[in-house]
């Protein structure tokens, strides 16, 4: 191939990523607003749920994808066991948890942090693959982002006071919201790197493929994590209608839309995302579900942020943007050995 034509797939395949990864984020925002127009169901049940949902809706799905399925190996099944446990069960349990504790914003700018954590991570992890980034070039980018998170914390935390002074809820409630958003971030640091591991060493599967892989792994974990909490609910607290709530029809509609949108067409998304761009690079642009998600937050709360949270918000964009113009260094290729 010649240089041409090599820039113009490398220039095809990072316009093309962008826009996957757009997608992705527009999709996985959505996930955010579940807590919020649920907030007296718990988050276990919450996370359950909607991977149940992911689940189930992946099996007829699968016929779609059998022929690439049959191709997967029990090594391959276990990575997406894994995938399936710590980047969706754990990661919405502590995602919603800290949502229905801290409201939305916090959470939300705390997982924003996640362009920063993964590209840190990526960038020595998976420097002989993807080559790296210098750190000097790294670090404007990385104390724009701190600033922009720094007043976003202060001004939610204001906001939360106000709110949570008639109910009487104690500033331990916020930070526990806030350190279930941080366990949240470790889950899906951890996802998006092994994730990115298997779809660059099999770069002829189809991601949607390895999406409904996913769904299947996932739907045995969350079918029995949600009867240990109907039986576990049932014992505690009989008095709420299980299976489905006080509200079954928005909570059905909710988690089959999120199961199939957020769920399986937004890693669908990610996928096609990370098969066509480094991990520093698309671990950036989770931006997006960040700046989805806090539209969805805004927009249920009725109002538009105030002026320190629009600072806090463009700081973090600002810093993103920053991020993702940094130039890499090549790969390291491995010395010409002497004659």
């Amino acid at each position: 191939m010649s240089h041409e034509g090599a820039s113009s797939s490398r220039a095809d395949d990072r316009l093309g990523g962008t826009l996957f990864a757009l997608a992705a984020g527009l999709l996985w925002g959505l996930v955010f607003a579940a807590p919020l127009l649920l907030p007296q169901y718990p988050a276990a049940m919450l996370s359950a749920s909607r991977y149940l949902a992911f689940g189930l809706i992946a099996l007829p799905l699968a016929w779609l994808d059998w022929r690439g399925l049959r191709e997967l190996q029990p090594r391959d099944w276990l990575e997406a066991l894994k995938l399936g446990l710590v980047g969706n069960l754990l990661y919405y349990l502590c995602l919603a948890a800290a949502i229905q504790r801290a409201g939305g914003p916090l959470p939300t700018m705390i997982i924003g942090t996640l362009p920063v954590v993964i590209a840190i991570v990526s960038n020595r992890r998976d420097a002989r693959r993807d080559g790296r980034v210098p750190w000097p070039r790294l670090a404007p980018s990385l104390l724009v982002i701190a600033a922009g998170i720094g007043l976003l914390n202060h001004a939610e935390f204001a906001h939360w006071q106000v709110e949570s002074a008639a109910a009487g809820q104690s500033p331990q409630r916020y930070l526990l919201g806030a350190l279930l958003a941080c366990g949240a971030v470790a889950c899906w640091t951890w996802y998006p790197l092994r994730n990115a591991d298997w779809l660059r060493e099999h770069a002829g599967r189809s991601p949607r493929t390895w999406a409904t892989a996913q769904g299947l792994a996932t739907l045995p974990p969350a079918a029995l994590a949600f009867v240990l909490f109907w039986v576990w609910q049932s014992g505690s607290s009989p008095s709420f209608p299980m299976p489905l709530g006080p509200q079954p029809a928005l909570f059905v509609g909710l988690m089959l839309s999120i199961g199939l949108l957020a769920s399986w067409l937004g890693t669908l998304c990610w996928n096609e995302a990370s098969q066509r761009l480094p991990t520093t690079v698309v671990g950036q642009l989770i931006v997006f579900e960040t700046l989805a998600a806090l539209a969805y937050a805004y927009a249920l709360r009725g109002r538009w942020p105030d002026a320190e949270s629009a600072l806090g918000i463009a700081l973090l964009v600002a810093g993103v943007l920053w991020a993702l113009r940094v130039q890499r260094d090549p790969p390291a290729t491995p010395a010409a050995g002497s004659a």
